[in-house]
């Protein structure tokens, strides 16, 4: 499985690319690839909101489910959801948590 990253240009924040092709600010809002097909639709977003001037550093990473919540495979794109590791009070997992829609 695969969702598709890159950093937003305007403030270089990172972000994921949703469904609807908007840019989302928390990994679990990103669509995930579970085929080519679907990381080929994601890679062509993802190109042309670069060649838009949206987003920089536009990447397929790794993701796993795990206990339902989408979680990055390697260590540098966890930090990248989640926010500095010496500073939990500061970044994404410093943010209150926005209560699902029942």
């Amino acid at each position: 499985m695969k969702v598709l990253t890159a950093n937003r240009l305007a403030d270089g924040e990172a972000v994921w690319l949703a469904s609807d092709h908007s840019w989302a600010e928390t990994i679990d809002a990103a669509e995930i690839a579970r085929d080519v097909g679907i990381e080929e639709k994601l890679q062509r977003a993802g190109r042309a909101a670069y060649l838009k001037n949206e987003v920089v550093d536009v990447d397929l990473i790794d993701v796993e489910l795990v206990d339902g919540v989408v979680r990055p495979v390697r260590l540098r794109e966890r930090i990248r959801a989640a926010g500095p590791t010496n500073r939990t009070d500061l970044g994404k997992q410093a943010r209150p948590q926005v209560a699902a829609a029942a």
